[in-house]
């Protein structure tokens, strides 16, 4: 081994406190960006492999009613390649629990399987079902611990039927298993799949011989708007309500949004860490470089070249790189695995598994060799101006002055000894203490976040179902009836407010932009809704136009005044051009709302409803349990219950991510001491031969760091509320809108805990103290 690299050995064994935690640092970024990154490409392959094996549509079209014989005529538009059609409905099921209230999904599946949205299973399925049976799906029947034979009870049509499970299947198009886009979160022992034989659910639902649904499979990706504009066309006289491309299918869009996310952390976290790592090596290398200034000198004239000495120093920088790299390469695929097991229990898909992508691994290296590398040379850039003769006599002091706050006489003097040195030390270190006190800043800021994401997911949901919504049900008739049905439905539910309602989709188009939403028609003195522009300032509905929320508004590129195109599905019904009367806040789903006598005049039919907006303090959904042309009865209580589950699992992801901002606060905390203590010894040997304890030098020294995190914090203000914005603008979607919602306790919070991780590092830089030879320190000015 040569000579410099046994003393770089010794280098790193006399600063092992400061080595070690640097590397912990880029162990924890490096473990984020190996683990997210493995994840994310992990579960994208797998999700596009799972598609394809069990043939999952491009289009997924829901109409009125369509023959048998007309599916046929479909597959004769170019592009398409297959056509299935299907019988889908929503019913309740009856349980044990009489108060509990369980729905499903009932589809068809023809003899075979299909060809398209075929199930998976490890396990050989019988396809051929009767009509006393069914295949349920994976998520439902575990969360349930129903097992192939058991007995379900689904309530159709005011008949309970008693039906034996076949098989237990997962399906492609249930990937994350949603009743609807305003489910919050997946509820799987709440709602389920069944899929049934075809000629049962015709019979059942008087669709003998047509459907309600088709699936397509298309050719050329990149043609299907072609291909569903034509569909459009030729399905209209069927009562097309919706036209679902892929990107736009629940659960492929939650897929889409969450590898996106996945995508985005693995990207920003690791860089954030590596940056604070850096600061602290180039700080630590500074420090070693300056108290080895002599040692450089002899090695110089020992023969040593300048590029030498100064890769003796890199390889310090270059070996917390490699070592973190390993670790953290390490310690990533072992987090992979643990995220994918957590996205297994949200996600159902069967062919999800851990495969080490070396490429990630490269980058890892790659990208960590050269922070530290330049940090390093940030750091020992100065071994190049030493010079032999020189480095023989002690670095000259630099010059005194007066600080700016010597010069306010009346405050200076009202300074005891202690603050007077703190503030002296940190004007003497400015550099170094402006880039520590933005790394902690930084550290705060990453506090911020998980902060912000826990207030802002109980604010969606509180605002949602409390300001904006204020109904306690929304029943959903099982077809477009006339609104007379509210009266019946007032006989019977005496004590509860009803108000009309008339949801329907369209697909909504500003010039080549175009979007498939529900408008919904509510009266225009409706109790239930409260509308608020985006300056939260509460608008009425209007009697003609329409109201777009943000996201609908930004994703058409239009503003309050512009028109947009309605084209109608309906049949006999032309496409609209309406008025953008206001742009709304909406935090779950993606809507557009009009007056509910205009969209029929407009859009629909007359006294047309599909559904009745309730307040009660009855339950519904037993009242209603057994009314007919009932199709589901939405429950904001339960709802929330699910929501109140959902925090649970929030509570330990901001745990997590609030002790990732801690580590980098005790590191710089800890590092800024260590570094203090070694430049300082002949200051803080003399402060002891001049009367001051241990106990009285560790406190200077902490005040020193009290101002760093005080500063850092206020510093760190704006910075998260930065990083809180991006993360907004970056993560909302079609399916929820994150409230920008910035209330003191969000940085109250962080600052305790920032000042809690810089007292940790404090006392852990103790020992430090109270071991310190003063009796050495004056006897030798080279560390």
């Amino acid at each position: 081994m040569k000579k410099l690299d046994v003393r770089l050995l010794r280098m790193i064994k006399n600063s092992k406190g400061q080595f070690i935690s640097v590397v912990v640092i880029v162990i924890v970024g490096l473990s984020i960006f190996i683990s997210f990154s493995t994840t994310a490409i992990n579960m994208s392959n797998a999700v596009d492999y799972y598609y394809e094996e069990t043939k999952l549509s491009h289009i997924h079209v829901q109409l009125m009613k369509i023959p048998q014989a007309a599916v046929q005529d479909i597959k004769a538009i170019e592009g398409i390649t297959e056509v299935q059609g299907r019988v889908a409905f929503d019913v309740p099921i009856k349980t044990r629990d009489k108060d509990e209230r369980v729905r499903i999904r009932i589809i068809s599946i023809p003899s075979g399987g299909g060809s398209v949205n075929r199930l998976y299973s490890e396990k050989r399925l019988s396809n051929e079902l009767t009509e006393n049976s069914l295949i349920l799906i994976k998520q439902f029947a575990q969360a349930r611990n129903i097992k192939p034979g058991d007995i379900i009870e689904p309530y159709i049509n005011g008949r309970t039927y008693t039906m034996k499970v076949n098989d237990i299947a997962s399906s492609a198009e249930f990937v994350y298993l949603m009743e609807n886009e305003q489910s919050m979160m997946p509820a799987p022992d709440k709602f389920g799949v069944a899929y049934v034989s075809e000629e049962f659910a015709q019979s059942i639902y008087g669709y003998k011989g047509s459907y309600n649904e088709l699936l397509i499979r298309v050719k050329d990706e990149d043609k299907i708007d072609d291909i569903a504009d034509e569909l459009g066309k030729k399905l209209d006289k069927y009562g097309i309500q919706r036209i679902i491309k892929r990107e736009d299918q629940l659960s492929n869009k939650m897929v889409t949004e969450e590898l996106r996310g996945i995508n985005t952390m693995a990207a920003a976290i690791p860089v954030l860490f590596l940056a604070v790592a850096g600061i602290i090596i180039s700080i630590i290398l500074s420090r070693i470089v300056s108290n080895d200034r002599m040692a450089i000198g002899v090695l110089k004239a020992l023969g040593y070249s300048n590029m030498e000495v100064l890769f003796h120093y890199l390889k310090f920088a270059l070996i917390i790189g490699l070592t973190g790299s390993i670790l953290g390469i390490i310690s990533g695929l072992l987090l992979a695995k643990l995220l994918t097991n957590i996205y297994v229990f949200y996600f159902e898909i069967p062919l999800l598994k851990v495969d080490i992508h070396y490429i990630y691994i490269i980058y890892s290296i790659i990208l960590t060799s050269i922070f530290c590398i330049a940090s390093g040379f940030v750091g020992a850039r100065h071994v190049l101006g030493v010079m032999p003769a020189d480095s023989m006599r002690p670095e000259p002091p630099k010059a005194g002055k007066h600080i700016l706050l010597e010069k306010i006489s009346f405050l200076w003097r009202r300074l005891s000894f202690s603050w007077k040195m703190v503030i002296r030390n940190i004007m003497r270190v400015k550099r170094r203490f402006m880039f520590l006190v933005l790394g902690l800043a930084l550290a705060y800021a990453i506090n911020t976040v998980p902060l912000y994401m826990g207030n802002s997911v109980t604010s969606m949901f509180s605002i949602q179902f409390g300001e904006f919504q204020k109904m306690d049900y929304v029943v959903e008739l099982s077809r477009p009836m006339n609104e007379n049905v509210i009266k019946d439905m007032a006989r019977l539910l005496k004590d509860a407010k009803l108000e009309p309602r008339l949801e329907y989709p369209f697909e909504l188009k500003n010039a080549w932009r175009k979007k498939t939403v529900s408008i919904i028609g509510i009266p225009r003195d409706t109790e239930f809704y409260e509308f608020t522009d985006v300056n939260n300032n509460i608008i009425t509905l209007p009697q003609k136009g329409i109201f777009l929320t943000e996201f609908l508004a930004k994703a058409l590129n239009v503003k309050k005044g512009d028109h947009i195109t309605v084209n109608n599905f309906i049949p006999g019904k032309d496409d609209v051009s309406l008025e953008v009367k206001g742009i709304i806040r909406q935090y779950l789903g993606a809507n557009a709302y009009m007056d509910i006598e205009n969209m029929r005049e407009t859009l629909t039919e007359k006294n047309m409803i599909t559904g009745i907006s309730a307040m009660s303090k009855e339950d519904l959904k037993t009242e209603l349990e057994d009314a007919r042309n009932i199709s589901s009865v939405s429950s904001i209580g339960d709802m929330r219950k699910t929501f109140e589950e959902y925090l649970d699992t929030m509570v330990v992801s901001i745990n997590v991510f609030m002790f990732f901002g801690g580590i980098l606060g005790f590191v710089l905390i800890y590092n800024s001491t260590i570094i203090s203590i070694a430049e300082r010894r002949m200051e803080l040997a003399a402060l002891r031969v001049m009367g001051f304890d241990k106990k009285e030098i560790f406190w200077m020294l902490a005040k020193e760091n009290s101002v760093m995190v005080v500063i850092a914090i206020l510093l760190g203000i704006p910075l998260g509320i930065g990083m809180i914005q991006s993360m907004v603008q970056t993560f909302n979607t079609e399916t929820y809108t994150l409230p920008l919602i910035l209330t003191p306790d969000i940085f109250i919070k962080a600052a305790l805990a920032t000042v809690a991780f810089a007292v940790i590092a404090q006392l852990a830089t103790l020992k430090k103290i109270i071991n310190l030879n003063f009796i050495d320190a004056l006897k030798s000015r080279i560390s």
